[in-house]
């Protein structure tokens, strides 16, 4: 989903994988240029760097940080194939989306 959102604060809801598409590890950010380099460079915390979990494949964005948690949250809670229909509605080629930050 593609969200237009006025000046001021921003938080995103995101899911990353590997090369293979093997893993997803969703999580959320007031900076996802930066959190998605970290993620890409290993430094993202322990289950991307694991998982080598880099490729940026599905985001959202809010401008209400309690909603961008509880969307976490309700990802997170679902199925991985509710995750990967997500990604699929937005990205059906799986491409990497750092390039378009």
């Amino acid at each position: 989903m593609w969200y237009h959102v006025p000046m001021g604060e921003q938080y995103y809801v995101y899911i990353t994988t590997n090369k293979h598409n093997a893993v997803l590890y969703t999580g959320m950010t007031g900076d996802l240029q930066r959190r998605a380099y970290e993620h890409r460079t290993g430094r993202g915390g322990g289950f991307t760097s694991r998982y080598n979990a880099g490729k940026l494949v599905y985001y959202e964005v809010t401008g209400d940080a309690k909603a961008a948690v509880a969307r976490e949250k309700q990802i997170k809670a679902g199925s991985r194939q509710n995750k990967i229909d997500l990604v699929e509605g937005m990205n059906p080629e799986w491409l990497d989306l750092y390039d378009e930050l």
